[in-house]
């Protein structure tokens, strides 16, 4: 089997990262992880791709002139790895359009949220307020809008009465485990496109 290469964002403890990691363990699974890049060399996401033999790199935006300058280094370490696709798994900067565009079609996200409801940010805590009765998750195509693209899956969770942030971020980020694999594949072998 020809496995695609993937290379995995994040800036923090990856544990969507970490997911993807083992399913593409399995002999039968269509990607292999490459590579984890990430904007903070803190990252606790970059020890754990290490401890899997992984190749990991992290840069920091601060350290460019500019945010083209930081995409454009951002690509040469992805290219280096022979990338095919990219994950972002919390990768928490927004990715301009020309680099959103080099990736166009190779580059999916998880979100926390049933897009098109939520996006952004705070999700979980907009949902509460405004009293939703169901919450969830979408693993989508990245495009230069913010959680515009298509999405590929989604998964539901019921909102219940006792929910706060915290229980219901829980049991979005079980689903969130659950789906992102299972995007990757569906892409990897050739399922969807964008």
């Amino acid at each position: 089997m020809n496995r695609k290469k993937v290379a995995i964002l994040i800036s923090g403890r990856g544990s969507n990262m970490a997911t993807l990691i083992d399913a593409a363990k399995a002999p039968d699974y269509p990607a292999e992880i490459v590579g984890v890049l990430s904007n903070r060399a803190a990252a606790p996401g970059l020890a754990v791709a290490a401890d899997h033999g992984i190749a990991t790199a992290s840069l920091a935006q601060s350290k460019f002139l500019t945010r083209e300058m930081f995409e454009d280094t951002m690509t040469q370490v992805l290219e280096s790895w022979e990338t095919d696709y990219i994950c972002l798994a919390g990768f928490m900067r927004i990715l301009g359009a020309d680099f959103v565009n080099h990736w166009q079609g190779r580059m999916v996200n998880i979100h926390p949220s049933l897009l098109p409801a939520y996006r952004g940010l705070d999700t979980h805590e907009r949902a509460l307020a405004d009293g939703a009765t169901e919450h969830g998750c979408t693993v989508h195509f990245v495009t230069p809008g913010l959680d515009e693209g298509p999405a590929i899956l989604q998964a539901r969770v019921p909102v219940l009465a006792e929910d706060n942030v915290e229980t219901l971020a829980a049991r979005v980020l079980v689903e969130e485990h659950r789906i992102y694999p299972e995007a990757l594949r569906m892409l990897a072998a050739g399922e969807v496109r964008f």
